[in-house]
């Protein structure tokens, strides 16, 4: 009796007052980071007309925020570990929304395309800052588990949200106006937060080693390049010198983490199994969906004719799952298993890929809403239970570089599966066979048929709008089927990695 007593009032004592508005101001940014992610997919085809990006461009300003946030997560992380991570949140948030402002009024190709790696910079700073606060300011587990789902949650809610209003934007305003609606969020987001958040770092957290900032940097942007470009070209002498010196240049981050007395990513968090699965299951998972979700919007927009606002709501459900999956995925892992909560929400999700391998230009609304709903029930339980792995895998003055490690696996997945599996539907795209006098520019992208078919007669624009959509559905299945076998496969080294893993029950102490 008394030590359940004791054990009662351990827990009441490391509740921070606060602590849940605290956690209202955090997602905010996870709210600006998901709205500013999905609206672009739907942006796509406005983009598309207006600057007239070639197939490559597109897929640049599709990745490249996910090739620089990839390569500066850790760096980032890192850094808020030393100099606090309320600091970083807020000077990264300002910074988001003020390039928010460049990305909207981009007038080419070129620079949207640096814009939405200046984005990158920023969006860098506000993940791990997020998880590592929340890792700082719920000390007792059950907490912890609520607020990750939450986080998830509204992550999922602005993948809903952003789609819902950018397709109400985009059928309003010109396209930059997607990227504008990150001010007002950004706005509050610094102001309140300013107030409520409370500042943590690591007490001793060494120098901030700027050669291993670069090598991380060069290392993880050289690599995914030669992926990418490999993936869309095939080999080449170049690729093949961007993908050595990436690989180089990790190796040598790797080496210097091993030999500083304070590393800017302790290494032997990778030690742990469940912290090591759970990053290879995010990673994985990722990148089976990240091409899906990237052409989704064009096949609603650009092969059913949706308008931009009913595409958004059509893409719905995969948000209502995650949000539900995710406020109860750590009741059920507890109750159950965390594996098999992993596990079970990838094999869903894989099986409901392989689904969408049989779909045509005419498909019923019925079938897709049901697909995305599985995905966002899978995605749901999966992400939010390894965000808590890795969170509870690691003490409180390492949470910033956890965070960024689970960060980076995401960002990763999504570059490199825009580049793969995006890479797979350009490819099968290209080659479509159109009526006599169809533009080259009809073969770079769906965005760029349907452009060039308005200049043609009625007949000639039928037959290569026909030949176009049903390509592109050609290159999305094989894409799905792809995407289907990495889930799969995901979920089987999910089972095995994180075998005995569990989420902790008793509070700690700060």
């Amino acid at each position: 009796m008394t030590r359940t007593l004791q054990s009662a009032q351990s827990t009441e004592a490391v509740k921070r007052p606060g602590r849940w508005l605290a956690l209202s101001v955090l997602v905010l940014a996870v709210l600006l980071v998901a709205v500013d992610a999905t609206v672009l997919g739907l942006a796509t085809p406005y983009i598309s007309e207006d600057l007239a990006p070639t197939g490559t461009q597109l897929l640049w300003i599709g990745d490249v925020y996910s090739f620089v946030i990839a390569g500066l997560l850790v760096s980032m992380g890192g850094l808020g570990d030393r100099i606090g991570r309320k600091r970083i949140l807020l000077i990264g948030a300002t910074a988001f929304g003020a390039i928010s402002v460049l990305n909207a009024y981009a007038s080419t190709p070129e620079l949207l395309i640096v814009a939405r790696a200046l984005l990158g910079v920023a969006g860098a700073t506000l993940m791990p800052a997020t998880l590592a606060l929340i890792r700082n300011i719920f000390h007792d587990p059950r907490e912890r588990s609520l607020a990750v789902g939450i986080w998830g949650a509204t992550a999922s809610a602005g993948m809903a949200v952003g789609p819902i209003v950018g397709g109400f934007l985009l059928e309003h305003f010109w396209w930059g106006s997607v990227f504008l609606i990150n001010l007002p969020v950004m706005a509050v987001l610094v102001l309140v937060g300013a107030k409520l958040l409370p500042e943590s770092r690591n007490p001793d957290p060494g120098p901030w080693d700027l050669a291993s900032v670069v090598l991380s940097l060069v290392g993880m942007v050289g690599l995914v390049y030669a992926v990418k470009e490999t993936a869309a070209h095939g080999f080449a002498w170049a690729t093949l010198a961007a993908g050595l010196l990436g690989a180089a240049a990790l190796y040598g981050f790797v080496r210097r983490q091993l030999t500083m007395p304070v590393p800017l990513l302790d290494m032997r968090l990778f030690r742990s199994r469940g912290f090591s699965g759970a990053v290879l299951a995010d990673l994985l998972t990722v990148l089976g969906l990240s091409g899906l979700v990237f052409f989704l919007s064009q096949y609603l927009q650009l092969v059913q004719g949706r308008q931009p606002f009913e595409a958004g709501l059509a893409e719905l459900p995969a948000a209502i799952g995650a949000v539900v999956a995710g406020l109860i995925a750590g009741r059920a892992a507890r109750r159950f298993s965390v594996r098999a909560v992993v596990s079970g929400g990838l094999a869903a999700v894989g099986l409901a890929l392989a689904v969408l391998t049989v779909i045509d230009q005419h498909t019923g609304y019925p079938l897709l809403g049901t697909v995305l709903l599985v995905v966002g029930v899978g995605a749901g339980f999966s992400f939010t239970v390894t965000a808590d792995v890795i969170l509870s895998s690691v003490p409180g003055e390492q949470a910033g570089s956890a965070s960024a490690v689970s960060e980076t696996a995401y960002e990763l997945g999504a570059a490199l599966g825009i580049a793969l599996l995006g890479s797979i539907v350009t490819g099968v795209y290209r080659d479509f066979t159109g009526p006599a006098g169809t533009p080259a520019a009809a073969h770079e992208s769906l965005g760029g048929a349907v452009q060039a078919a308005s200049g043609l007669p009625a007949h000639t624009a039928e037959a290569l709008l026909d030949a176009a959509r049903q390509s592109f559905v050609d290159g999305m299945t094989l894409a799905a089927g792809v995407g289907a076998a990495v889930l799969l496969a995901a979920a089987g080294a999910a089972w095995f990695l994180l075998r005995g893993q569990r989420l902790e029950d008793g509070a700690e102490h700060p």
